[in-house]
């Protein structure tokens, strides 16, 4: 079943906290994620702080948004915001509707302030562009503003700290709703690191050792994820990026900072975890899908794990 990510417009909004979250969803399409994207607005021209204008918005009224949908409210020019020039009062009254079946609300820079006008944020971890967290945590007092951080999540509430981590934030909801590895082969394909927004660990074996731009490890590590149960060789690796085997086995370490059998180790034990989670599974089969011939085999790449 399809989910909505919906794109509420306001006047001098701004450009890249729309288009930069847009784009991550775009390209979770064209990768096969059943996303429907919408956009609307409160005000019959909306347009960019830059001047840009949009044509044929809905009125966000007219959204039929169910739970699990996301809305999201990319940030705007601070005067219009923070002073509340902006929102309706019925625009903060559907606000809360919505969110009270189960939407999912997510701000993007300033577009936080519209949250906390709403009251959505009282209680709640928040956090905005650095320049107004003060003028927030002042503005209102209910509101668990945080610093030094690329977006916050609690309880269907989605913050962030504007610019560039909107797109941190798109790939955070993209991974929970897509898994690790098609948002890592998003954010590739938008040529961007993945990072998280200060209040956990990153610790994926997709993640960790991609953060490089070298094109044929990249086609090796992706041959690997989906391949792991085939067999293969060093040589037939160095081929696939196009390399001598020698030079291979050095540019991987080089762009990873681990060997290429560390690497597949810690590709197997992430696996591992993935295949525990289905009990139909025996040992056997488990070793089989991550290209091991026998149980004795999984124990000692367990032992590992547990190390």
């Amino acid at each position: 079943m399809s989910k909505k990510i919906a794109f509420l417009i306001s006047p001098k909004t701004h450009f890249l906290d729309l288009a930069g979250p847009d784009q991550v969803f775009y390209e979770a399409i064209d990768f096969g994620v059943p996303f429907q994207l919408e956009y609307c607005s409160f005000t019959s021209s909306s347009y960019t702080s830059s001047g840009l204008h949009f044509a044929q918005l809905r009125p966000y009224a007219e959204l039929e948004l169910q739970a699990g949908d996301y809305l999201f409210i990319p940030g705007m020019d601070g005067k219009l915001i923070v002073e509340n020039k902006l929102a309706s009062p019925e625009l903060l009254a559907w606000l809360r509707a919505i969110y009270a079946r189960g939407v999912n609300i997510c701000s993007v820079c300033t577009g936080s302030f519209m949250l906390a006008h709403s009251g959505l944020l009282n209680g709640k971890n928040c956090t905005t562009h650095w320049k107004y967290t003060q003028k927030m945590q002042h503005l209102f007092p209910r509101t668990k503003v945080k610093e030094n951080v690329l977006f916050t999540e609690q309880d269907g509430i989605f913050t962030s700290a504007g610019v560039a981590s909107g797109i941190d934030l798109a790939l955070h909801i993209l991974e929970k709703e897509a898994g690790q590895y098609l948002t890592h082969k998003v954010a590739r394909e938008l040529v961007v690191y993945i990072r998280r927004g200060g209040n956990e660990a990153q610790q994926s074996v997709f993640l960790n050792y991609r953060n490089h731009l070298h094109t044929g490890v990249h086609q090796v590590q992706d041959w690997l994820n989906e391949n792991l149960h085939k067999k293969y060789s060093i040589d037939d690796l160095a081929e696939m990026a196009h390399m001598s085997t020698r030079n291979f086995t050095r540019i991987f370490k080089k762009e990873t900072g681990i060997t290429v059998s560390d690497y597949i180790t810690l590709l197997r034990c992430e696996k591992i975890r993935e295949l525990q989670k289905k009990p139909d599974l025996s040992r056997q089969q488990i070793a089989q899908h991550i290209g091991l011939q026998s149980d004795r085999q999984l124990r000692r790449v367990m032992a590992s794990m547990e190390g």
